[in-house]
Order: C-alpha cells, then structure tokens, then sequence
C-alpha cells in the first residue's frame, strides 16, 4: 500500500506484490529542530553579502516581496527574523509584497494564513500587473517592468522556496521579481524562453533563469532568504544573502535531497504533494514534467492531484478542447503564456496514457488530455495494457522531486 498526498487529505493505492515498484522520495533529511534558528542562522552567515542589518542602514523603507498561496513557503516564519534585521539596521517603514504574477488576487484569509500573527500588524499590498515600471531590457530582449512599489523602494528583499522548476530550473532567488512582481508584458517575453532545450528543470543556466537574474541586476535586488522544506514542508535549510549565491547553496542542497537518477517505468504514479502544489490542473502539470523522465514511451502515468479550484488559468483553458495536434502546432507558432501548458500536457498525452485522479468532473479531466479515473481504477487499466512484468515507479512528492534521465 503506498500513500499519496491528496490535497489536505492523502489516498492510498494497493500494487500487487508481484510487481517491481521503485518508490521516489527526498532523502529523509529531518527538519532542523527550530525552523526559526535555522533562519537566524542564515541570516547571520549571509553568502557573500552584508547582513541585510547593515544593508538597511544605507535605505529609508524597504519590501519585502513574499509568496501568494500557490506555494508551500513558510513565510510567516521567514518575516519575523527577516523584519527583525531590518529594525536593527533602522529601517521602520516596511511593506510586505504578495508576489502574484499572473495569479488570482487572494482572500483576507489566504493573506492571513500566510502572514500568521503578523497578519494586520505589518502593512502588505498585492502585486498589481498593471501598476509597473519600464527600468530597462535585458540581453534577450525582454522588457523589465517591475510593480511599481517595489521599484521605488530602498532596499529590496526576496523571499521564497528553493524547489524544481520544470523550465526556470529552480524556483527561489530572483523569481520573485521576475514573474512574481512583473508586468504581463515581462512575464511572457521571459516564459517565452522556455522553449529552448535547456530551459528545463535541474538546470541551473536555464535561459528562463539568466533572464530572469538579469532582471534583478536592473532592479538591484538587495538580499535574498529562501528556504529548502521537506516532504511535510518543515525547513530543513535555509540561505540568505545574494540573490544568486544564497540561491546556488541552497539549489545545491535541494540536488543532494531531491534529485535521483531514474530507469524508466512502463507505470509512473506521481501526487505533487498534496495542498498547495494539486490546487488546479494548472499548478499540478509541474509534477508531470519532474516525473516524465520516469516513463517509457508507451507508457502510462497516473497523476493523483485533487485540482479542487479546477483548471486554474483562464487562458490554459481557452487552449483546451482542441485536438492534441492543433494545440501543439498553436504553441509552435507562438508563446502564449497559459497555453504553454495545455501544449506541454498534450504533447505528454501523445507519448503516454495520461490518467488523472482528481475531484473534477469526467468532462473537465478529458478536456485537458486526460483519462478520468478513481485511483485503483486507474491502476487496473494500466495493468491491463502493460501487462505482469510492469515495472512501477511511484512519487508522493513529484512537486518536490525531479526524475533525472541519463
């Protein structure tokens, strides 16, 4: 029997102990005893920086940019040692900035899980796509456009989860500017690098990422706290300091944990991880692409992923519907930031059974190139086509994981 995180709940899925299952899960790296020391640690080692204490001396008010409820970041755990530096240095006028890219606007009560009890005790705005300023291009040509109250600030801080990232590499550093506090225009010039082969996860000279490090040299990102969590989203390391330093010691770290070297299955089981990362369709893809590597050609994968808020991306699925073919020559034609995705997902679809174990109706599933199935169900179909000698690879984590090929 092997568990599954299955939005805030998990679900269980029976193999028949003839069959050979590889199970693909971090290292069990134990949290460190006090999140909040592990934090002060970093903070007080920062990686070829000043400590952001001394940093504030030289500023009058500063931003903090945080995640929106999209990702597992502890942030009410990074904002207190991080507010508490900015203090010593002299630094009073503070605004936390929900990074929110292209995302939805969040409810009070998603603002204030994230805050924890600093909810309605610091001040804190959204990220407004509209409200941005034009500070430069960078060597690829996109256009740095960059939310206006973070432009104007002092001194800037980033704050984030170092994960896989199936076309930036790694999440964390400079991602929070670059798409999280950017224009439209930004975002889709800089996910639009996504189609050269290198943009992939794993890859730290993703051209995605050195686009979007460029980005923050124009803006002058001033210090960086990100953090490495494990399965249940414990901080189990944490760096701070330069935004591309600290994020390489950090991205390092996340290999050793994370990154496993794979022969391919005929039968992968793959979760994201449960709540936030199966939210919708849209953020559960990222666990397709870490597990591909896992499959054979003519394989089967089965994605467990609750998508309670449905497809998650308007444009994502305007793009859905139409033959696999068609969606893949649109994408080929153009980047069309959202139908990326819908291409990606149908191009899977083609080389793979892609089945897809959720809360959404039969309809919603098939619409976005999936076989709707219950769990168990969708492992006896699988059977079925591949036979007694299958082999099975199974990921819990697969947000948190990356499948490596040869």
């Amino acid at each position: 029997m092997y568990k599954l995180p299955f939005g805030k709940t998990e679900t269980v899925v029976n193999i028949p102990s003839n069959y050979q299952v590889r199970l693909l899960r971090p290292d069990n790296i134990a949290s460190v005893p006090d999140g909040i020391k592990e934090i002060e640690r970093a903070l007080g080692n920062p990686v070829n920086s000043k400590r952001l204490s001394q940093i504030a001396e030289l500023g009058k008010n500063a931003v903090i940019i945080v995640s929106d409820t999209t990702r597992p970041t502890p942030t009410a755990k990074l904002l207190p040692p991080l507010i508490s530096e900015l203090k010593a240095g002299r630094v009073e006028d503070i605004t936390v900035v929900f990074g929110l890219g292209i995302h939805r606007k969040q409810t009070e009560e998603e603002k204030k899980t994230i805050l924890g009890e600093l909810y309605g005790r610091v001040k804190s705005i959204e990220h407004n796509v509209t409200d941005c300023v034009y500070l430069g291009t960078t060597s690829r040509g996109t256009p740095v456009e960059i939310f206006k109250p973070v432009a104007d600030a002092d001194i800037v801080i980033c704050t984030g989860t170092i994960e896989f990232h199936y076309y930036v590499g790694y999440s964390g550093g400079a991602k929070s500017i670059l798409p999280a506090v950017s224009s439209k225009r930004s975002i889709d010039a800089n996910h639009a690098l996504m189609l050269d082969p290198k943009s992939c996860a794993g890859r730290l000279d993703s051209p995605v990422r050195e686009d979007i490090e460029e980005a923050a040299e124009l803006i002058g990102v001033d210090f960086i706290l990100n953090a490495v969590l494990n399965e249940r989203k414990d901080i189990i390391f944490a760096s701070a300091g330069n935004y591309i330093d600290a994020h390489r010691k950090g991205a390092a770290f996340l290999d050793r944990m994370s990154k496993v070297r794979v022969e391919p299955a005929d039968i992968v089981i793959v979760s994201p991880g449960g709540w936030p990362k199966d939210i919708d369709i849209f953020q559960s893809h990222k666990a397709l692409e870490h597990s591909k590597n896992a499959v054979k050609d003519g394989g089967s994968v089965i994605l467990v992923a609750e998508c309670r808020e449905g497809y998650g991306n308007r444009v994502f699925e305007e793009w859905l519907g139409s033959n696999r073919e068609e969606v893949i020559e649109r994408f080929k034609s153009g980047f069309v930031m959202g139908g990326h995705k819908a291409a990606l997902i149908a191009s899977l679809a083609k080389r793979v059974d892609l089945y897809l174990v959720s809360s959404l109706p039969d309809e919603m599933v098939r619409k976005a190139y999936f076989i709707p199935a219950a769990l168990q169900k969708a492992l006896e179909m699988a059977l079925r086509k591949h036979g007694g000698d299958a082999r099975f690879i199974v990921m819990p984590y697969g947000g948190s994981m990356l499948a490596a090929g040869d």
